[in-house]
Protein backbone atom coordinates (compact mmCIF):
# COMPACT_ATOMS: atom_id res chain seq x y z
CA UNK A 1 0.00 0.00 0.00
CA UNK A 2 2.76 2.16 0.95
CA UNK A 3 4.65 1.71 -2.70
CA UNK A 4 0.90 1.94 -4.35
CA UNK A 5 0.87 5.90 -2.76
CA UNK A 6 3.96 6.85 -3.62
CA UNK A 7 3.97 5.50 -7.14
CA UNK A 8 0.17 7.44 -7.51
CA UNK A 9 1.39 10.15 -5.68
CA UNK A 10 4.78 10.35 -8.46
CA UNK A 11 2.59 9.78 -11.21
CA UNK A 12 0.66 12.76 -10.60
CA UNK A 13 3.88 14.70 -9.93
CA UNK A 14 5.38 13.27 -13.34
CA UNK A 15 1.82 14.56 -15.24
CA UNK A 16 1.66 17.82 -13.46
CA UNK A 17 5.60 18.29 -14.42
CA UNK A 18 4.74 17.18 -17.86
CA UNK A 19 1.83 19.17 -18.20
CA UNK A 20 3.86 22.57 -16.87
CA UNK A 21 7.38 21.84 -19.41
CA UNK A 22 4.78 20.98 -22.35
CA UNK A 23 3.43 24.41 -21.84
CA UNK A 24 6.00 25.71 -21.56
CA UNK A 25 7.75 24.60 -25.18
CA UNK A 26 4.66 25.14 -26.54
CA UNK A 27 5.09 28.63 -25.38
CA UNK A 28 8.56 28.82 -27.12
CA UNK A 29 7.69 27.65 -30.02
CA UNK A 30 4.26 29.45 -30.85
CA UNK A 31 6.71 33.24 -29.58
CA UNK A 32 8.10 33.79 -33.05
CA UNK A 33 4.07 33.36 -34.30
CA UNK A 34 2.84 35.56 -31.24
CA UNK A 35 5.21 38.26 -31.22
CA UNK A 36 4.53 38.83 -35.10
CA UNK A 37 0.79 38.61 -34.73
CA UNK A 38 1.28 41.36 -31.89
CA UNK A 39 3.41 43.48 -34.26
CA UNK A 40 0.65 43.19 -37.01
CA UNK A 41 -2.02 44.12 -34.36
CA UNK A 42 -0.40 47.25 -33.13
CA UNK A 43 0.22 48.54 -36.80
CA UNK A 44 -3.30 47.93 -37.22
CA UNK A 45 -4.54 50.13 -33.94
CA UNK A 46 -1.71 52.78 -34.92
CA UNK A 47 -3.64 53.02 -37.99
CA UNK A 48 -7.12 53.88 -36.94
CA UNK A 49 -5.92 55.96 -34.31
CA UNK A 50 -4.21 57.71 -37.25
CA UNK A 51 -7.48 57.60 -38.69
CA UNK A 52 -9.17 59.22 -35.94
CA UNK A 53 -6.79 61.83 -35.70
CA UNK A 54 -6.99 62.79 -39.50
CA UNK A 55 -11.21 62.71 -39.41
CA UNK A 56 -10.53 65.05 -36.20
CA UNK A 57 -8.78 67.59 -38.16
CA UNK A 58 -11.85 66.89 -41.16
CA UNK A 59 -14.65 67.55 -39.01
CA UNK A 60 -13.16 70.19 -37.16
CA UNK A 61 -13.72 73.32 -39.81
CA UNK A 62 -17.34 71.41 -40.36
CA UNK A 63 -17.96 71.56 -36.23
CA UNK A 64 -17.07 75.32 -36.00
CA UNK A 65 -19.41 75.65 -38.90
CA UNK A 66 -22.09 73.63 -37.05
CA UNK A 67 -22.29 76.09 -34.15
CA UNK A 68 -23.81 78.74 -36.79
CA UNK A 69 -25.97 75.28 -39.14
CA UNK A 70 -27.05 73.63 -35.89
CA UNK A 71 -29.79 76.19 -34.96
CA UNK A 72 -30.63 76.89 -38.37
CA UNK A 73 -31.31 73.03 -39.19
CA UNK A 74 -33.29 72.61 -35.71
CA UNK A 75 -35.44 75.53 -37.35
CA UNK A 76 -36.02 74.31 -40.75
CA UNK A 77 -36.38 70.66 -39.96
CA UNK A 78 -33.11 69.98 -42.02
CA UNK A 79 -30.93 67.67 -40.40
CA UNK A 80 -27.75 67.52 -42.81
CA UNK A 81 -27.55 70.85 -40.80
CA UNK A 82 -27.12 70.01 -37.68
CA UNK A 83 -23.80 68.83 -36.44
CA UNK A 84 -22.09 68.12 -39.21
CA UNK A 85 -18.80 68.06 -37.96
CA UNK A 86 -19.88 65.34 -35.62
CA UNK A 87 -21.47 63.45 -37.90
CA UNK A 88 -18.57 63.43 -40.30
CA UNK A 89 -16.25 62.66 -37.44
CA UNK A 90 -18.63 59.43 -36.57
CA UNK A 91 -18.45 58.17 -40.17
CA UNK A 92 -15.16 57.93 -41.11
CA UNK A 93 -14.41 56.73 -37.60
CA UNK A 94 -17.19 53.89 -37.95
CA UNK A 95 -15.69 53.29 -41.48
CA UNK A 96 -11.90 53.14 -39.64
CA UNK A 97 -13.05 50.86 -37.06
CA UNK A 98 -14.43 48.16 -38.88
CA UNK A 99 -11.76 47.88 -40.93
CA UNK A 100 -9.62 47.39 -38.09
CA UNK A 101 -12.09 44.94 -36.77
CA UNK A 102 -11.78 42.96 -40.11
CA UNK A 103 -7.77 43.29 -39.69
CA UNK A 104 -7.42 42.26 -36.57
CA UNK A 105 -9.91 38.83 -37.34
CA UNK A 106 -7.47 38.18 -40.05
CA UNK A 107 -4.67 38.05 -37.99
CA UNK A 108 -5.81 36.18 -35.56
CA UNK A 109 -7.01 33.38 -37.57
CA UNK A 110 -3.52 34.05 -39.39
CA UNK A 111 -1.82 33.10 -35.49
CA UNK A 112 -4.06 30.39 -34.96
CA UNK A 113 -3.30 28.41 -38.33
CA UNK A 114 0.56 29.30 -37.70
CA UNK A 115 0.21 27.79 -33.88
CA UNK A 116 -1.37 25.13 -35.12
CA UNK A 117 1.29 24.35 -37.84
CA UNK A 118 3.82 24.17 -35.02
CA UNK A 119 2.04 21.67 -32.69
CA UNK A 120 1.39 19.45 -36.33
CA UNK A 121 5.50 19.75 -36.82
CA UNK A 122 5.94 19.42 -32.86
CA UNK A 123 4.12 16.02 -33.00
CA UNK A 124 6.62 14.49 -35.53
CA UNK A 125 9.66 16.11 -34.46
CA UNK A 126 11.47 13.99 -31.74
CA UNK A 127 14.17 16.52 -30.77
CA UNK A 128 12.19 19.74 -30.50
CA UNK A 129 13.21 20.94 -33.97
CA UNK A 130 17.47 20.51 -32.89
CA UNK A 131 19.75 19.59 -35.62
CA UNK A 132 17.93 17.38 -37.45
CA UNK A 133 20.03 18.53 -40.27
CA UNK A 134 23.53 17.64 -39.61
CA UNK A 135 25.58 15.51 -41.46
CA UNK A 136 28.71 14.67 -41.61
CA UNK A 137 30.70 15.91 -44.69
CA UNK A 138 31.61 12.78 -47.09
CA UNK A 139 35.10 14.49 -47.56
CA UNK A 140 35.99 13.00 -43.85
CA UNK A 141 38.06 9.54 -43.64
CA UNK A 142 35.70 7.37 -41.49
CA UNK A 143 36.86 7.74 -37.40
CA UNK A 144 38.02 3.79 -37.18
CA UNK A 145 36.65 1.93 -34.39
CA UNK A 146 37.52 2.51 -30.80
CA UNK A 147 39.58 -1.16 -30.00
CA UNK A 148 38.03 -0.96 -26.48
CA UNK A 149 34.77 0.32 -24.66
CA UNK A 150 33.80 2.83 -22.69
CA UNK A 151 33.49 0.80 -19.79
CA UNK A 152 36.99 -0.79 -20.45
CA UNK A 153 38.79 2.51 -20.97
CA UNK A 154 36.61 3.84 -17.26
CA UNK A 155 38.11 0.89 -15.46
CA UNK A 156 41.80 1.97 -16.42
CA UNK A 157 41.24 4.84 -14.13
CA UNK A 158 39.29 3.43 -11.75
CA UNK A 159 40.14 -0.11 -10.95
CA UNK A 160 37.12 -2.53 -10.07
CA UNK A 161 34.32 -0.40 -11.57
CA UNK A 162 32.73 0.87 -14.31
CA UNK A 163 30.89 3.99 -15.71
CA UNK A 164 30.32 7.07 -18.15
CA UNK A 165 32.65 9.46 -17.08
CA UNK A 166 32.91 12.37 -18.95
CA UNK A 167 36.07 14.29 -17.01
CA UNK A 168 38.16 11.25 -18.11
CA UNK A 169 37.46 11.47 -21.94
CA UNK A 170 37.66 15.35 -22.03
CA UNK A 171 40.72 15.62 -20.18
CA UNK A 172 41.92 13.40 -23.41
CA UNK A 173 40.93 15.58 -25.63
CA UNK A 174 42.72 18.76 -23.97
CA UNK A 175 46.05 17.26 -23.88
CA UNK A 176 45.81 15.97 -27.36
CA UNK A 177 44.60 19.59 -28.55
CA UNK A 178 47.23 20.75 -25.86
CA UNK A 179 50.18 18.87 -28.00
CA UNK A 180 48.53 19.41 -31.68
CA UNK A 181 51.18 19.97 -33.98
CA UNK A 182 49.21 19.56 -37.53
CA UNK A 183 51.55 19.15 -40.16
CA UNK A 184 50.08 21.81 -42.43
CA UNK A 185 47.09 24.50 -42.32
CA UNK A 186 44.93 21.67 -44.63
CA UNK A 187 44.86 19.46 -41.76
CA UNK A 188 43.59 22.32 -39.62
CA UNK A 189 40.79 22.80 -42.36
CA UNK A 190 39.58 19.35 -42.27
CA UNK A 191 39.61 19.55 -38.72
CA UNK A 192 37.47 22.28 -38.66
CA UNK A 193 35.26 20.58 -41.12
CA UNK A 194 34.63 17.86 -39.11
CA UNK A 195 33.79 19.93 -36.19
CA UNK A 196 30.35 19.84 -36.60
CA UNK A 197 29.94 16.38 -36.51
CA UNK A 198 31.82 16.01 -33.52
CA UNK A 199 30.11 18.17 -31.65
CA UNK A 200 26.53 16.47 -32.92
CA UNK A 201 28.38 13.25 -31.65
CA UNK A 202 28.92 14.96 -28.28
CA UNK A 203 25.03 16.29 -28.29
CA UNK A 204 23.31 12.97 -29.22
CA UNK A 205 25.00 11.51 -26.48
CA UNK A 206 23.40 13.94 -24.00
CA UNK A 207 20.22 13.22 -26.13
CA UNK A 208 20.27 9.70 -25.49
CA UNK A 209 20.83 10.21 -21.88
CA UNK A 210 17.73 12.59 -21.24
CA UNK A 211 15.64 9.95 -23.09
CA UNK A 212 16.84 7.24 -20.82
CA UNK A 213 16.33 9.24 -17.85
CA UNK A 214 13.07 9.68 -18.34
CA UNK A 215 12.48 6.14 -19.30
CA UNK A 216 14.69 3.84 -18.00
CA UNK A 217 16.70 5.39 -14.88
CA UNK A 218 14.84 5.86 -11.51
CA UNK A 219 15.56 9.66 -11.88
CA UNK A 220 12.90 12.63 -11.42
CA UNK A 221 12.02 14.67 -14.28
CA UNK A 222 14.17 17.60 -13.40
CA UNK A 223 17.31 15.19 -14.36
CA UNK A 224 16.34 14.59 -17.73
CA UNK A 225 15.23 18.37 -18.62
CA UNK A 226 18.79 18.87 -17.34
CA UNK A 227 20.20 16.90 -19.80
CA UNK A 228 17.99 18.32 -22.46
CA UNK A 229 19.21 21.86 -21.48
CA UNK A 230 22.57 20.92 -22.14
CA UNK A 231 21.62 18.70 -25.63
CA UNK A 232 20.02 22.36 -26.56
CA UNK A 233 23.57 24.39 -25.77
CA UNK A 234 25.55 22.00 -27.73
CA UNK A 235 23.38 22.29 -30.70
CA UNK A 236 23.65 25.94 -30.68
CA UNK A 237 27.48 24.86 -30.57
CA UNK A 238 26.98 23.13 -33.91
CA UNK A 239 25.57 26.13 -35.40
CA UNK A 240 28.65 28.12 -34.47
CA UNK A 241 30.47 25.50 -35.90
CA UNK A 242 28.80 25.05 -39.50
CA UNK A 243 29.27 29.34 -39.22
CA UNK A 244 33.21 28.24 -38.87
CA UNK A 245 33.68 26.33 -42.06
CA UNK A 246 32.78 29.03 -44.53
CA UNK A 247 34.34 31.59 -42.29
CA UNK A 248 37.59 29.82 -42.65
CA UNK A 249 37.52 28.66 -46.45
CA UNK A 250 36.59 32.57 -47.32
CA UNK A 251 39.50 34.18 -45.13
CA UNK A 252 41.95 31.36 -46.60
CA UNK A 253 40.56 31.47 -50.27
CA UNK A 254 44.04 32.12 -51.68
CA UNK A 255 45.72 29.75 -49.37
CA UNK A 256 43.50 27.17 -49.90
CA UNK A 257 43.99 27.53 -53.59
CA UNK A 258 47.58 27.28 -53.86
CA UNK A 259 47.31 23.63 -52.21
CA UNK A 260 44.25 22.62 -54.36
CA UNK A 261 45.60 24.10 -57.57
CA UNK A 262 49.47 25.02 -57.24
CA UNK A 263 51.13 26.57 -60.50
CA UNK A 264 53.10 23.72 -62.07
CA UNK A 265 53.09 21.70 -59.32
CA UNK A 266 53.25 21.85 -55.89
CA UNK A 267 57.10 21.91 -56.39
CA UNK A 268 57.43 25.02 -58.43
CA UNK A 269 54.41 26.74 -56.37
CA UNK A 270 57.21 26.88 -52.85
CA UNK A 271 58.56 29.63 -54.49
CA UNK A 272 56.54 31.98 -53.33
CA UNK A 273 57.85 31.57 -50.06
CA UNK A 274 56.09 33.68 -48.11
Amino acid sequence: MRDAAIAKQRARRDANTGKTLAGQRSAVRKAPARQAARKALRRSAARFHGRRILAALLALPLGLLGCLTSPLGRKLGWPWLIHPGRRLYQRITGAARDQRAERDAVIRDDLAAAEAAVDEEAAHDTTNGLGTQVERPDQLTPVPEAPVSVEDRMSEFLPGQSGFRFEEVAEEMYQAAHSYDPDGCMEILSMVIGLPWALMAVANTFQKLAERSDSEFPLEKEVAEGFTGVFQALMKAVEEAEDLVPTFKRVHEQDIARHEDPRNGPEAEKGWNV
